[in-house]
């Protein structure tokens, strides 16, 4: 019997927790950004960084800080202010982007990629400063998992959590930095990073704007 509540668990976590990553947020547009700007290397290193940003609030349920920072307005707020003034500054430079160069041959001049450890750290911080993603684990290991679960199981839970979010943005790293997909939105030139730029405030002011329900 407990192997079926927990296989129900199972399931419904992972059908819950694909509809959220597959939802159109901050880090879908962040990696968005990336596999076209800087392309498929860039993209997959964000993408594990949102990922291990995910692992994080995952260890926060387990270890019942979790609760803290959905009670505690201080925490809370620290957390929003956070994540608000990171996408709002990468949003900040990406509209700030000068016009592309061609280069001696009529081709856009080769951009300067970011380095692996920015590149993880800005996935890692597009995450785990996120209030909302904050919230949505803890709730989803509150109203899910009944107290009896193993804590193990419980780990085992948010590890599968942290693998699936990687193996749905190298998806979508590896759709969105595709020779066809990026150069149609290069094509844009440096109205792309401004677009891209411009949302990325945009999703920064949602999050600032954030409750605690």
């Amino acid at each position: 019997m407990a192997g079926s509540l927990y296989l129900t668990q199972f399931v419904t976590i992972a059908v819950i927790h694909l509809l959220a990553v597959a939802a159109p947020g901050p880090d879908f547009a962040m990696v968005v950004k990336q596999s076209v700007s800087y392309g498929r290397r860039t993209a997959l290193v964000t993408s594990l960084g949102i990922a291990c940003g995910l692992l994080i609030h995952v260890t926060y349920a387990l270890l019942g800080i979790g609760v803290f920072i959905a009670h505690s307005l201080v925490a809370f707020t620290v957390m929003k202010v956070l994540a608000a003034a990171c996408l709002i500054i990468l949003g900040i430079k990406a509209l700030q982007t000068p016009p592309y160069r061609e280069d001696g041959d009529g081709g856009i001049e080769a951009v300067r990629v970011p380095g692996a450890g920015k590149a993880f750290m800005t996935g890692l911080m597009t995450n785990a400063f996120n209030p909302k993603a904050a919230l949505f684990i803890l709730s989803l290991f509150t109203v899910v998992i009944t107290p009896g679960t193993p804590a193990l199981l419980q780990a085992g839970y948010g590890v599968y959590m942290g693998v699936a979010t990687a193996l749905w943005f190298t998806l979508v790293s590896s759709l969105f930095s595709h020779t066809a997909v990026r150069t149609r939105f290069l094509r844009m030139g440096h109205w792309f990073d401004r677009t891209m730029g411009a949302l990325l405030i945009v999703l920064g002011l949602g999050v600032l704007a954030a409750g605690q329900e």
